[in-house]
């Protein structure tokens, strides 16, 4: 079953859902660090709620980049997205994205908030809740 979690980090609450279809209404505003992939059909459920942040896992980029694809989708929308690299983080396990993986593509709304590749998701949180001119 999917875990589904809570954790603060600095000023906003960062969620930790081991797939995007577990994304409430009740999560808007919210980091989203989750085990799915980073393809059109995670992006579609990811625009069914506005969160500060989506962190999605590369899934290994794949043929046609479509590992990562949604991201694309998302920024056309205005929305931040990420991925983490299937190396650092294991596919599906959130938790394990957060306390291990580093980014490995963002869009330029995630660039824009600080998210650089090979920086490692959970110290990016820090960085940014301490840099009080970063502000989700």
């Amino acid at each position: 079953m999917p875990r589904r979690e809570a954790l603060l980090a600095g000023p906003w609450r960062v969620l930790l859902i081991d797939s995007i279809t577990q994304l409430e209404p009740s999560d808007r505003g919210t980091v989203v660090v989750t085990g799915s992939h980073g393809g059109t059909s995670a992006a579609t459920f990811a625009l069914a709620v506005p969160v500060a942040l989506v962190v999605f896992n590369d899934a290994g980029v794949g043929k046609d980049v479509a590992g990562i694809a949604g991201l694309a989708i998302l920024e056309a929308h205005g929305r931040a997205a990420a991925t983490v690299s299937h190396l650092s983080a294991r596919i599906g396990d959130a938790r394990d994205a957060w306390e291990e993986g580093v980014f490995s593509h963002a869009n330029r709304q995630a660039l824009a908030l600080g998210v650089r590749a090979g920086a490692r998701v959970r110290c990016w949180a820090v960085a940014v809740s301490v840099n009080q001119n970063s502000k989700l």
